[in-house]
């Protein structure tokens, strides 16, 4: 029997270690945040006063098995003069399901089925959901795109209302064999799942081990100078103390030219390997050569990441 994960985030981070995670023989439930009120997404949002379906449709997209042309269809925006301009093709298709279904847990299931996705993928909630910030000088933030557009240090993340957690997110919690936490805006991917009281009391009542993916480079405001304790300690904060077993940091060699581009137009920086503030958290460190290049672009190699998970595993 496959051993089972449960991987929590969202964004550009969670699709790609779900892409390599999927050729290795585990049992995977990708649990999604759905506050994201951004660019196609967020008019969808407003429009169909549904949740937020893109972190979903690229999750589906990255499982998926089918020929890379149809994944690169639902992949597709519209380059247009009207109301399409800037719409995925499968972010479309998936609101299509739930004006069809009235239930967007079923409309995945449906889009998973479509694109031969072998895994679990849900929402961490139905409901339609508005993040909120609080910066450290206590100004509120309202919505995930102001939050991340404020460029501002937060020492709260929360909802506006209370989510409805769906149970069957609970339950993958509870049987999961390993619980990642992914890598991805720690604030506005990783977070808005974590502050759900149904899904950090799963989290807390797991005999799951808890791993977290460290982001390779700091965010610009809200993460600047973080080393990966800094990382760790907003988690535990969230979560409690001592609810995290291992993280896992890239330490690979970037060309100084890259490393400038990043400072330069991006504001960002290597996340600091800080080995003994992580230990003297009790936290077990993996560190290794995990990251790639991609069209300039620094990311997590997302077969050698998941190979070092599988092989924890193993271990354990």
């Amino acid at each position: 029997m496959n051993k089972k994960i449960a991987v929590l985030g969202g964004g550009t981070g969670l699709s790609s270690l779900l892409r390599g995670l999927k050729n290795f023989p585990v049992d995977i439930t990708a649990i999604i945040t759905v506050s994201d009120d951004g660019s196609s997404t967020g008019k969808l949002r407003n429009e169909f006063n549904i949740p937020a379906v893109g972190d979903i449709r690229k999750v589906i997209s990255n499982l998926s098995e089918i020929d890379d042309n149809i994944k690169k269809l639902i992949e597709y925006r519209f380059k247009t003069s009207s109301d399409l301009d800037g719409h995925a093709l499968g972010n479309l298709i998936l609101v299509a399901m739930l004006n069809m279904t009235g239930n967007l847990k079923e409309s995945i299931a449906a889009l998973a089925k479509l694109l031969d996705v072998r895994h679990t993928v849900l929402p961490v909630s139905e409901d339609f959901l508005t993040l909120m910030g609080e910066t450290v000088d206590g100004e509120i933030i309202e919505g995930e795109e102001n939050i991340t557009k404020a460029n501002k240090k937060y020492k709260r993340i929360f909802y506006k209302n209370e989510p409805h957690v769906l149970p069957e997110v609970v339950n993958a919690i509870l049987d999961a064999d390993l619980v990642i936490l992914s890598m991805g805006s720690l604030y506005t991917s990783l977070l808005p799942n974590l502050v759900c009281k149904d899904v950090k009391d799963a989290i807390n009542k797991t005999n799951a081990k808890i791993m977290y993916l460290c982001n390779a480079m700091t965010q610009p405001g809200e993460t600047d100078d973080f080393g990966v304790s800094d990382h760790l300690k907003v988690l535990t904060n969230c979560l409690g103390d001592n609810t995290i077993d291992v993280v896992i940091a890239a330490k690979s060699d970037i060309d100084a030219d890259t490393l400038e581009k990043y400072r330069r137009k991006e504001e960002k920086d290597p996340v600091v390997i800080d080995t003994k503030n992580v230990l003297d958290m009790g936290v077990e460190l993996i560190v290794d050569d995990i990251l790639t290049l991609e069209e300039g672009t620094i990311r997590h190699d997302s077969l050698k990441l998941s190979s070092i998970i599988f092989s924890y595993m193993l271990r354990k």
